[in-house]
């Protein structure tokens, strides 16, 4: 992930205004739109914006001139269900873009492994990498990329050339890293290793120096490169965790993401073997995890915690960017400021606000006159001050490890014994809940209903040894912190304990059964949406189970132990569910296979227990056409209004 993504993906610093007690029931398809636009991204001489453009099952890769953003420059249409995931301008004209697959609301766009590029004014397209070589310009001597191709850097300046890291399906056991000249479908190798689904480091002779990731056997991974020789670091070497990011501007000297035991992850500078070491961003409670870099030659200048209400840590204050950034969260207070991309003289800058009530808008700003132009809202139906407040707190375990939960306050309704919903979030492993906008969480609390989330161990965020905590727990440890949360909320005096219910998404639709086994009484009822509810069909259906690296991902996080494994799954214990069930899915889903519903539902039925049920098909993870995303919410409204509500 690029330092860019990463810190899209951090909160904000301070509270927003406080909201008006008037509570308006907002449209249930305010809460199902998906945003027309998305990912925008700024041309290296600062004249064009290119971002993704979705409407229903139709995607595009849609081209701005920045001068009149009234109408496409031009638009490369995507194939059905097809997307562009990954937007990366190699030249002031020339873009590439990385394919995915939607594989439903519940999961990001899945990359095919194909790139493809084109001109800005949409002419000059070529497949530069996958498997449909025949559409490549060098299709006769291409044959052999049958594999995945993602791009993993660029070089310090847009020259029309991109780091591309390549995996052959045939040689799972190998990754490779090419220079590619995207104007003529030209590539070199520039690096390789005998090592599965690594991520490359280049530095500034243009050759790979890191290798990192996880391998087939899901170990964790680094290797430097000295002489052309590759070489693992030792575990003294890597520390609890050690990430490359990239070279620092005098190119002898590395930032990388850093901890000594296995603990919250600090923002390090360091000599490229380990040495002279010094921390620019220590972590705290949580990770560091956004950072903000200068323009050219890039430096880091800002970082923001992983968890908690973040406040924007500033590495050297009395840089220009540091002071540009500081100005702009004053103007926009209670919410977080991002820096996506400067031009490469620095004089035009594309930025970004949100909050935990603001799914985001974007800026274009002129650093020379300070001139700001406002481009367009990722979701402008949504009002900002309608919506609820997310407060994240922390309270300890039973067996008192601190974690971190977030409520989400219905607005007008006053804070103590409320109406809860706990929402477990996915994952489960490194996955985390933040401050930012949520709309499940927005949509249950405009309804009336609190709703805490809990960061449970192996959740992301807090370093590898809080994540690892996490492993063979999936219906135990994991499914107590979820508990200890309910319980902590209802002793705060935030929930009323006698309207309580459970609803979640993937690991939190499998969550949402065994918790209400796990804790009889404690829940009113439950909705799983989208769930794994047979842990041992894991190993037989489901796209995890697909590659060398996610059956050693399951025999890690689950194990292999099959009366394990049976006692731990929901649909192996419907008889000790006592409340009313809601069960959700797509039909095409390849995550959590339809036959996941089915054997709950089966269950269920044995057990001779209440449900109510919804599939949907031509959906997969979860529901993304938006007339289906209504009839889900409109279900789970009805659901939890007949059990906790007003109607209960």
């Amino acid at each position: 992930m690029n330092r860019y993504t990463r810190a899209a993906l951090c909160a904000a610093a301070l509270l927003a205004p406080a909201i008006a007690a008037a509570v308006d029931l907002l449209p249930v398809e305010d809460f199902a739109r998906h945003p027309a636009l998305s990912m925008p991204r700024l041309s290296p001489d600062g004249k064009y914006i290119a971002m993704r453009w979705d409407e229903g099952s139709s995607h595009a890769l849609v081209i701005y001139r920045v001068e009149d953003m009234s109408k496409p420059a031009s638009m490369l249409r995507m194939p059905k269900y097809e997307l562009p995931a990954g937007i990366t301008w190699v030249s002031p004209t020339r873009l590439v873009v990385e394919k995915g697959k939607e594989m439903g609301s519940l999961d990001m766009p899945q990359l095919t492994g194909e790139i493809i590029a084109t001109d800005v004014d949409g002419k000059h397209q070529d497949y530069l990498y996958g498997y449909e070589v025949k559409y490549s310009s060098r299709a006769t001597t291409r044959g052999t990329d049958r594999g995945w191709g993602f791009v993993d850097g660029l070089p310090e300046r847009a020259n029309g050339h991109f780091y591309m890291a390549a995996r052959p399906w045939d040689s799972p056991d190998h990754s490779y890293l090419y220079d590619v000249d995207a104007s003529i479908n030209a590539r070199h190798l520039v690096g390789d290793i005998s090592e599965g689904d690594m991520s490359f480091m280049v530095g500034a002779d243009g050759q790979a120096h890191y290798a990192y990731g996880r391998n087939e056997d899901y170990d964790y991974v680094v290797y430097h490169r000295r002489n052309d020789r590759w070489q693992r670091l030792s575990p003294d070497q890597i520390g609890g965790s050690f990430a490359p990011i990239s070279s620092a501007p005098d190119q002898q000297r590395v930032y990388a993401m850093y901890d000594a035991s296995g603990g919250p992850l600090s923002l390090v500078e360091q000599d490229e073997l380990g040495s002279n070491r010094k921390v620019l961003a220590a972590a705290g409670f949580g990770s560091i995890a956004g950072i903000e870099w200068t323009p050219l030659p890039h430096r880091p200048f800002a970082t923001i915690p992983d968890t908690g209400l973040p406040q924007v840590s500033y590495i050297d204050p009395n840089l220009p960017a540091a002071k540009l950034h500081r100005a702009l969260a004053m103007k926009f207070p209670g919410q977080y400021v991002h820096f996506i991309d400067y031009s490469e003289d620095g004089g035009q800058l594309l930025f970004s606000v949100s909050g935990d009530r603001n799914p985001g808008e974007f800026f274009l700003i002129d650093t020379h006159t300070f001139k700001v132009r406002g481009l367009f809202k990722a979701a402008p139906w949504i009002d900002p001050s309608k919506m609820a407040e997310r407060r994240p707190l922390r309270f300890k375990a039973s067996d008192g490890t601190e974690l971190e939960a977030i409520l989400t306050l219905p607005p007008g309704r006053g804070e103590t014994n409320l109406p809860m919903v706990l929402l477990p979030h996915g994952g489960p492993i490194g996955v985390s809940d933040d401050w930012f906008y949520d709309g499940d969480a927005q949509f249950l609390a405009n309804r009336g209903y609190l709703v805490l989330q809990v960061n449970y161990r192996g959740s992301g965020g807090r370093g590898s040894d809080f994540k690892v905590a996490g492993y063979l727990k999936w219906g135990t440890r994991i499914q107590q912190d979820l508990i200890d949360g309910v319980k902590w909320a209802i002793d705060q005096h935030y929930a009323d304990a006698s309207r309580v219910c459970v609803y979640g998404g993937s690991f939190g639709g499998y969550s949402a059964m065994m918790t209400v086994i796990r804790a009889p009484g404690m829940f009113k009822c439950a909705v799983g949406y989208a769930g794994v509810y047979d842990l041992k069909m894991m190993y037989k259906k489901g796209d995890i189970r697909s590659r060398e690296s996610g059956r050693s991902y399951l025999t890690t996080v689950i194990g292999r132990n099959d009366a394990e494994l049976d006692a731990n799954s929901p649909d192996k214990l419907a008889g000790q569910i006592t409340v009313p069930v809601l069960l959700i899915h797509g039909e095409d889903d390849e995550r959590a296979p339809f036959a996941q519903a089915k054997a709950m539902r089966a269950a269920l039925d044995a057990a001779h227990k209440p449900y109510e049920w919804m599939s949907k098909p031509d959906e997969g993870h979860g529901f993304y056409d938006e007339q289906n995303r209504v009839d889900l919410y409109n279900a789970l409204q009805a659901f939890l209004e007949k059990h906790i509500g007003k109607g209960a």
